[in-house]
């Protein structure tokens, strides 16, 4: 398995709901790779399969989303609300209780 087929694998593993980083993703990798894990994310060919969106950054706030578009940006925050996550100035709210630990 490559290393953005287990990234995919991880971030397919957050239950709705959740959210998790790129820290503790990586770290569910044993890697110290976050901004690979992001490249990864940025070039998910499957985002229905596998919710990239649940990926935010270890400050909470949202990070991007299918590259830097603001559009997208805005997709990712309605994504993350219709799964019942909190956002508020691009910053998700009670980060502590949302976050899905691997």
């Amino acid at each position: 398995m490559g290393f953005y087929d287990e990234v995919y694998k991880f971030c397919r593993q957050i239950p709705e709901g959740k959210v998790s980083t790129y820290k503790e993703l990586a770290n569910a990798m044993n890697t110290k790779a976050y901004r690979a894990v992001g490249r990864a994310l940025r070039n998910n060919p499957d985002p229905v399969k596998t919710p990239c969106y649940k990926i935010v950054r270890n400050n909470g706030e949202i990070g991007g989303y299918s590259g830097s578009n603001p559009k997208n940006i805005k997709k990712k925050i309605e994504k993350l609300k219709n799964d019942g996550i909190e956002v508020k100035n691009n910053k998700i709210i009670n980060l502590k209780e949302k976050l899905y630990r691997f």
